[in-house]
């Protein structure tokens, strides 16, 4: 798994972290100080890259968590399989087979044979990102 591990209190909203095993994206974070000998505790809120559902997360501040380490990557497009689509990664010539993204209809209309896409490789899984201009 290509993870690392960073302090609960050192991520901010935007960092992406790992809940439950999946990789999400930090949409809120709040830090509360506690009485005299407790530790001060953070409360995550985020967004799965995968699955889009909402997890919470509450540890004190001084947790070690897991973050996902994300590549970013090109490819192109080389057919349409329905659900997913078959691209050409740009630098290894590797073909791979990735889910198209359900959540932004826009999107989903460029994703046609020869486009030039932005994908991320999160945990070993990839996802489209976005399109890219043509060159």
């Amino acid at each position: 798994m290509s993870i690392q591990f960073a302090t609960l209190g050192d991520l901010k909203k935007g960092n992406y972290i790992v809940i439950d095993g999946e990789p999400c994206r930090i949409v809120e974070i709040t830090k509360a100080k506690t009485g005299k000998h407790g530790s001060a505790k953070a409360h995550v809120v985020a967004i799965g890259l995968f699955s889009g559902t909402k997890k919470t997360l509450v540890a004190p501040t001084d947790t070690q968590v897991q973050v996902p380490i994300i590549e970013k990557r090109n490819g192109q497009i080389l057919a349409d399989l329905g659900d997913s689509v078959q691209l050409m990664d740009m630098e290894t010539y590797d073909t791979i087979e990735v889910e198209k993204p359900k959540d932004d209809p826009e999107l989903l209309e460029r994703l046609k044979p020869g486009a030039q896409i932005e994908y991320w490789l999160i945990m070993g899984k990839p996802k489209i990102m976005r399109t890219r201009p043509e060159e």
